[in-house]
């Protein structure tokens, strides 16, 4: 009988295969619906002496306290960290610095892409410096040598688009191809006329440049047409001193934009919420022009919002990673939603499947104890003929061929041989009532 050959070796033929499914089954579903992050991933930044680079720096010491190594890809700018982000060039990463307006004109120009806001994390002024004063109107920068930063860059992006605005087109002026401190010591010798950058206002760029008595801060004049057709630029207010001693020299309207943190949609969503915790953490302070607090932020994005960003601002870190160490955390998350589940199962079918053979078993043996109950029970009648013997007969041999088939577990000898027994006793009885 199979279930008794089963029952017999139900270690080998039913737990063991129960186990090595249970582990199977564990492991596909650790690996393939809830795998671990990486334990290294990439950021495009910008130039070394940016600041989008510093603050790189700042999130890879963060991510290596939590035992995540963040690479960090220098870069030309924002446009260069968008290709990266969508695997248009290599090295790609996995996340990205944006400047604000960038993003539109990249995807207009290079179609969709499947990208995630993990925060807003800071407020960059849009800089003009000029070697002339008195330039107020991008009008007056026709016929000049202008520096518009690298191809890669947001800047240039942006430059651009404002020169769009006002219909100056490229050959109405020299565009340069300097970029960084390269550009302020060109404006100081004379060689270039006016540099327009997007920076954040601690950039040592802009603090060289500020501090030049030979380089003049543009303020622009009527920026309410620029700021409804560019959206993304709001003009704010820089007080005279806000960067050190008379820097800048005096109060100072400027047109500014938003950065972002920019992730690949497919980034695991535990390092999203890794890095949203650590941009919470680099990120709460004001600055020259927002007050503590005002960032991280999910408002106004160019990119969906990450739903795991969103949740970690909204509501913190999971209770797990909030109370142990990054990869303890995701460890123990795995332990509770696949292997305890899974091992229950396999528990569950280790002790159900063999009680089923066990009860399969008893029941066979049941019955034919009810089968025997039964032959002794007409045999208390007093009429029975010579054919009714001869069929109890033949049906006690049938009985004792099938327990001879029967592979007794040893839990079942006691009754086995008991029953053999009572077929023996009533045997005999049929023979006794035969020679009568």
């Amino acid at each position: 009988m199979a279930a008794a050959r089963l029952y017999q070796r139900k270690w080998v033929l039913i737990k063991l295969p129960i186990a090595l499914a249970a582990v199977a089954l564990a492991s596909w579903l650790w690996s393939t619906w809830l795998p671990l992050p990486p334990a290294e991933i990439t950021v495009s930044a910008g130039r070394a002496d940016g600041v989008y680079h510093a603050y790189a720096q700042r999130y890879a010491e963060k991510f290596a306290a939590r035992g995540v190594t963040l690479r960090v890809l220098e870069s030309d700018g924002s446009v260069q960290n968008l290709q990266r982000l969508r695997g248009a060039v290599e090295p790609t990463a996995d996340l990205a610095f944006v400047q604000g307006g960038v993003g539109a004109a990249v995807v207009a120009q290079e179609g969709g892409m499947r990208l995630l806001t993990v925060s807003k994390i800071d407020i960059e002024p849009l800089w003009i410096f000029a070697r002339q004063p008195g330039i107020e109107a991008l009008q007056q920068l026709q016929g000049l040598r202008i520096s518009l930063g690298p191809a890669g860059s947001g800047t240039r992006q942006l430059g651009l688009a404002l020169l769009e605005q006002v219909r100056l087109k490229q050959g109405e002026y020299t565009d340069a191809t300097l970029a960084g401190m390269a550009a302020v010591d060109a404006l100081k010798q004379g060689t270039l006329d006016v540099l327009i950058l997007v920076a954040a206002p601690d950039s040592a760029v802009i603090r060289a440049a500020l501090a030049s008595p030979a380089i003049h801060l543009v303020q622009l004049r009527r920026t309410a047409a620029l700021t409804e057709r560019l959206p993304w630029l709001v003009p704010r207010l820089l007080a005279q001193g806000t960067l050190g001693p008379q820097l800048p020299p005096r109060d100072v309207t400027l047109l500014t934009t938003s950065a972002s943190l920019v992730a690949r949609a497919d980034l695991h969503p535990a390092l999203q919420r890794l890095a949203t915790d650590v941009v919470t953490e680099v990120h709460t302070g004001g600055g020259p022009f927002h007050r503590p607090g005002e960032f991280p932020s999910l408002k106004r994005l160019q990119f969906p919002a990450s739903e795991e960003a969103r949740r970690t601002l909204t509501h913190g870190l999971p209770w797990l990673e909030a109370h142990l160490p990054f990869w303890w955390a995701q460890v123990v998350l795995r332990l509770l939603v696949i292997c305890l589940p899974v091992a229950l199962v396999a528990l569950w079918l280790a002790r159900i499947v063999p009680a089923y053979l066990r009860w399969l078993l008893e029941s066979r043996v049941t019955r034919w104890y009810g089968e025997l109950m039964y032959i002794e029970h007409d045999l208390s009648r007093e009429s029975l003929t010579g054919l009714d013997l001869s069929k109890y007969l033949d049906r006690l041999n049938s009985i004792e061929r099938r327990m001879e088939a029967f592979v007794t577990p040893t839990y079942l000898m006691p009754r086995w041989f008991m029953l053999r027994k009572h077929i023996d006793f009533v045997r005999m009885g049929l023979f006794r009532r035969r020679g009568r």
